[in-house]
């Protein structure tokens, strides 16, 4: 993954609570291949009218919105099933960070491995934040190191589960989170090979192996 250490993009309000991963990517879309990209199946139902048309009253339609990459919302953000589609979706839409008050935990846990920052900050914050963007801002500053989020003339802080922010500042996956503590693991290894000796494999058959 590509490390993310501070986004500063074109900002998306969405005040909606509990926004789904059924809303986030319809099942009805899941069939298709992710090689084909399932940015376009984002919040369908939200951008896109039963015609397929769209909706112009939707953020995510609105001209200065386009390319958005910051999206804030209210509380119980990707909420429901376990669908890592929904994260998916986002991605491929081009959103990198999303801010909210709370995240579905499946959901929060998916987005860190696929690159995507789920930032907790309060409900009042959200608030100002949302208020800002629907008053005319139309870019926020995410400062991952900083742990702050400016839009406007606001500054406000926002929380991440240490461990996945390590993982979004050097652009980690777990398996390069574990590698990183390579010289640790090398010692406890060779610690509890002096300690219990008679654990470790000799590579030999035993009389009872039937070798």
């Amino acid at each position: 993954m590509k490390p993310f250490k501070t986004l500063d993009a074109v900002a998306c309000p969405l005040p909606q609570s509990n926004i789904d991963t059924d809303q986030l990517i319809p099942a009805r879309f899941m069939k298709r291949s992710r090689a084909d990209g399932y940015g376009g199946f984002l919040l369908y139902d939200l951008r896109f009218d039963e015609a397929g048309a769209v909706k112009a009253d939707c953020p995510l339609n609105d001209t200065v919105r386009q390319g958005a990459q910051i999206l804030v919302s209210r509380r119980n953000f990707g909420s429901g099933s376990s669908r890592e589609a929904a994260v998916y979706a986002l991605v491929d839409y081009g959103i990198t960070c999303v801010i909210a008050p709370s995240f579905g935990d499946i959901f929060a846990s998916n987005s860190i491995n696929n690159g995507l920052l789920s930032a907790v900050v309060s409900e009042e914050d959200c608030e100002s934040l949302l208020a800002g963007l629907q008053d005319g801002a139309e870019t926020a500053t995410v400062d991952l190191e900083a742990l702050t989020i400016r839009c406007a003339n606001l500054v406000v802080p926002f929380t991440v589960d240490p461990v996945w922010r390590t993982k979004l500042l050097n652009g980690w996956d777990d398996i390069d989170l574990t590698r990183s503590h390579a010289e640790a693991i090398a010692a406890f290894a060779a610690a509890d090979r002096e300690r219990r000796p008679w654990m470790q494999p000799n590579g030999t058959a035993t009389a009872n192996s039937g070798a």
